[in-house]
């Protein structure tokens, strides 16, 4: 099959009989195209995918980084540097600008490996939210990437599901899609196979028609792919996908709030420092006032944290990349805001809290009940197994059924499709009951409002049956006859009764019920309406499928509840079966603790009541797709924080509604998964408490550079500013008035790329505390820099200028303290700049936490211990290597030197631990 084929994106697909697609496609509608030849005309048409801008070259993405107004005043500081040079009439080099255009080099390095690093994370965790499509290649089903799908290619389709590509329907049941998104039609509209459509019909009206990016809102369906791509209808009105400006989240609006608020408040004090200056020095010569101007836009940029957007970008990027290792796929950073805030956790029960491995345990007909955990392989103790009533039930099961399980030797099979349904097949497997041969020629498809599924069959012999499964409360309804002991027989009131009490008993055991009915059919069944071709079923039985509790949800739920979050349990199943697992898991306390509200129960109460019945519940059954929204709107309308659980087509509003909407990765539909901000790789509760966990874990390190970034800047800008106000005192000013500086200008500058990149990344991935799911939810009104953690940059700020200061004015001669320790200006500004970088590395342990001990796990991140080491041999450089000497204005220092240095920076720690201790006590006793 390799010959051209016809693809067009103006071919009248819609309007042409199946045999002619399938010749201008050169496809097969049973078996598909094989791989190889999918492999060449993905090659030859190219992805299937929207064509998005094209990538920015990497050297234009580096060149970015020197746009930012704070780039711009170092660049004006190398000018006021090269002008002073020129001014001074030096012979060397111009060694201060040279240097601040080093560190202007650095910094756009850093910036741009940072954010590299942090784009690539996401297109790793988008890759890994790729959707999927399901296909017939080589006469097999299987999953690819919609991304490789090619025209002629078999797609099936079914409710959920997003249609990947523009396909002609080949076989369709019951299927509405929704084109909302692609034609504005506000209704479903009905998909048909053989109906005619003309040429020039509209879009809306091409019915044999399924276009790319709709969703399967019900039925099932076989089409083949027509077109791919830039091809589709939607690509032909598709914008650019990175045209779209992404809006900014609340943490990043704060954040930029706060640079600018900073910024401003940095350039008045540098204003205010220059002015200063100005006023007390005697010299005011061009070099001088160019000496002013750089000091001024050195103390400027380097107060400025500029690198928080970038740091903020990656840390947030790495830790979603470590929920995706524990199998949370966030695809929104955002979400992680909102992931450490969340007070209530609604949860579906099958799959989620339970472990999706639906066994058939018993089948209880009107005369029999037979417990399958019990019964031989051989099928002996069934008896006549194709006689059993009880392997009857388990055959027409097998019948009404769209579930695929394939056995290959000792492997576990692999299942496509509703592990209920594929109960059934697994149970004859196991059992040795033979599977029926039918050929189908109608089926009423499952829906969550319906709650039944039917399929008209016919046997080679020509017998027609209808067969039906469902709640069986929904079913009995349909049924006016019984099965019992061989016979079929009226049902009567009291034979309804018995069946009923039969329900209540499995789902009493935890049981998830479902039904089997079936009658002989006739030929006009065929095109009978659907009420009437599942109405006089007879009744064949209920089956008690267990789908147990996950061993780790019961732990993730206490751990939950000592985090202040709720649990709260939405279920269509029983109310019983859903009042005992939630017994088991402990979202409630006892079995008989809390009474399930059920769907009709909610329909029923004002919405006073309802508000009431949702705060004070913990359990819902039996409820539809639109309870759930008004539930979640009911527990945000509280003021809660709500994560939301969903699988099928119909959850998609619930989980756009919910703060977090979570999708099921494995069981949950496309649409689904498309509409969430976490999709669970494992469908497994226990993996959300865990993304919460991780999510207050990255909330927390966040505000630990937020800390560090802030408060190591207070202290540069303070130690500059009471330098000057207060240098006759330190002996900073000289007989003749000239103001020493106690920083200079390319040593701020070395200080803000030394510290602000490497340690603080480093506190970005500090491991999460063992505590952190022992407080209550961090309400998304409360600040990310609130008062105590200014407070706290503030004190740590002046502790940072007080000893740098004293250190400064220890070496100077004249001052406060005077003695045979002093030295020259270059000892003592070398001393004083040591002590600032290593009391910024000492305040790398305070910053881990705003209350415990910097002691406390300090060895637990390596991290930050090679980011603190390198740093320090970088400092170690810059006093002993003479060209760094030079650029810098240092001199080497004597051990003496050294451990004064170190153990007045060390004040920063113990001055914050005295701090925290204070500030324990006081939290104790307003806690006792």
């Amino acid at each position: 099959m390799n010959t051209s084929v016809t693809t067009p994106s103006t071919f009248p697909w819609h309007a042409r009989e199946l045999t002619e697609v399938a010749a201008q496609l050169q496809t097969d509608f049973d078996s598909g195209l094989t791989a190889d030849e999918a492999h060449r005309r993905r090659q030859e048409y190219g992805d299937n995918e929207l064509r998005s801008a094209p990538p920015v070259p990497g050297w234009r993405r580096f060149l970015t980084q020197f746009r930012d107004p704070l780039v711009y005043l170092l660049f004006a500081a190398v000018v006021i540097s090269f002008s002073a040079w020129l001014v001074e009439g030096s012979t060397s080099v111009p060694v201060d600008a040279l240097v601040i255009l080093v560190i202007i080099l650095l910094n756009a390095v850093i910036g741009f490996v940072q954010e590299e690093r942090a784009s690539t994370a996401v297109a790793a965790l988008a890759k890994m939210s790729s959707p999927q499509a399901t296909v017939i290649r080589g006469g097999a089903r299987q999953q690819v990437p919609s991304i490789e799908l090619v025209p002629g290619d078999i797609i099936l389709l079914e409710e959920g599901n997003t249609v990947p590509a523009d396909a002609r329907v080949l076989e369709a049941a019951q299927l509405l899609v929704e084109e909302a998104s692609l034609t504005g039609e506000s209704v479903p509209v009905e998909k048909d196979a053989t109906a005619t459509v003309a040429e020039d019909a509209a879009l809306g009206d091409r019915h044999t028609m399924v276009f790319s990016s709709t969703a399967v809102s019900q039925g099932v369906a076989r089409a083949v792919v027509c077109t791919t791509g830039m091809r589709t209808e939607v690509g032909k009105i598709a914008e650019l996908l990175d045209a779209t400006e992404v809006e900014a989240t609340p943490l990043e609006r704060e954040i930029a709030a706060v640079g600018r608020a900073l910024t401003v408040l940095v350039l008045l004090i540098a204003v205010v420092v220059m002015v200063t200056v100005y006023a007390v020095t005697p010299d005011h010569s061009a070099a001088s006032l160019i000496t002013i101007l750089l000091l001024g836009v050195s103390l400027a940029v380097a107060a400025v944290p500029e690198g928080l957007p970038a740091i903020l970008s990656l840390v947030l990027a790495l830790g979603v990349q470590r929920m995706a290792a524990r199998r949370a796929i966030v695809k929104r950073l955002s979400s992680v805001e909102t992931l450490g805030s969340a007070t209530v956790i609604c949860s579906d029960k099958t799959g989620t809290l339970t472990q999706n491995e639906m066994t058939i345990e018993r089948v209880v007909t009107v005369g029999q009940t037979v417990d399958l955990s019990e019964v031989s392989r051989d099928g002996r103790s069934f008896g006549d197994a194709d006689a059993s009533e009880a392997a009857r039930v388990l055959q027409l099961g097998t019948i009404v059924n769209n579930a695929e399980v394939r056995f290959s030797g000792d492997a576990a099979p692999e299942i496509f499709g509703d592990p209920t349904e594929a109960a059934f097949q697994l149970a004859l497997h196991r059992h040795g009951i033979p599977s029926p041969q039918v050929n189908r020629l109608r089926e009423v498809p499952f829906t969550s409002a319906r709650k039944r599924m039917s399929i008209l069959v016919a046997t080679d012999a020509g017998d027609r049956s209808v067969v039906a499964k469902g709640a069986p409360d929904v079913l009995i309804e349909r049924c006016d006859r019984a099965l019992v002991d061989g016979e079929v027989v009226p049902l009567t009131p009291q034979m309804r009764s018995t069946i009923l009490k039969q329900v209540t008993g499995l789902s009493e055991r935890a049981y998830r019920t479902l039904a089997v009915a079936a009658r002989p059919a006739a030929a006009a069944d065929e095109h009978a309406e659907d009420d009437e071709l599942e109405s006089r079923l007879i009744w064949h039985g209920v089956l008690g499928i267990v789908d147990p509790p996950r061993t780790e949800v019961a732990a993730a739920i206490t751990e939950a509840k000592g985090a202040g979050i709720r649990i709260v349990m939405i279920t269509g199943d029983h109310p019983r079966t859903a009042n005992r697992i939630a017994a088991d898991l402990g979202i409630v306390d006892t079995a008989n603790a809390a009474v399930p509200f059920t769907g009709p129960q909610l329909d029923r109460l004002s919405d006073e009541e309802f508000a009431a019945a949702v705060r004070e519940t913990s359990v819902f059954a039996r409820v539809a797709p639109a309870h759930k929204l008004r539930i979640i709107n009911a527990l945000r309308a509280d003021g809660e924080v709500v994560s939301m659980t969903g699988d099928g087509v119909n959850d998609a509003p619930a989980l756009k509604s919910a703060d977090i909407g979570v999708a099921m990765g494995i069981t949950g539909t496309q649409v689904t998964r498309e509409s969430a901000d976490m999709i669970l790789a494992d469908d497994n509760f226990a993996t959300i408490v865990a993304a919460v966990r991780e999510g207050r874990g990255i909330f927390s390190n966040i505000r630990k550079f937020l800390r560090y970034l802030l408060s190591s800047n207070m202290g540069e800008v303070l130690t500059m500013l009471l330098g000057v106000l207060f240098g006759a005192m330190l002996g900073l000013r000289l007989d003749d008035g000239t103001v020493i500086l106690p920083l200079l200008a390319t040593q701020i500058l070395w200080i803000n790329l030394l510290t602000d990149s490497l340690p603080a990344l480093a506190l970005g991935v500090d491991p999460t505390e063992t505590d952190v799911m022992q407080h209550p939810p961090r309400r998304l009104t409360d600040r990310v820099i609130d008062g105590q953690m200014w407070f706290t940059i503030v004190f740590v700020g002046l502790v940072m200028a007080a000893a740098t200061l004293f250190a400064f004015d220890f070496f100077l001669p004249g001052g406060l303290i005077d003695g045979p320790h002093t030295t020259d200006e270059a000892h003592a500004r070398t001393v004083a700049f040591t002590v600032l970088v290593v009391a910024q590395l000492f305040n790398v342990f305070n910053c881990r936490s705003d209350a415990r001990s910097g002691f406390n796990g300090m060895f637990r991140n390596r991290w930050l211990w090679c980011a603190i080491s390198l740093s320090v041999l970088l400092q170690v450089a810059v006093v002993y290597v003479p060209l760094l000497n030079q650029a810098f204005g240092t001199v080497p220092l004597n051990t003496e030197q050294w451990v004064m240095a170190i153990g007045l920076a060390s004040t920063v720690l113990w001055a914050d631990e005295l701090r925290k201790l204070v500030h324990r006590a006081v939290v104790g006793n307003r806690n006792e």
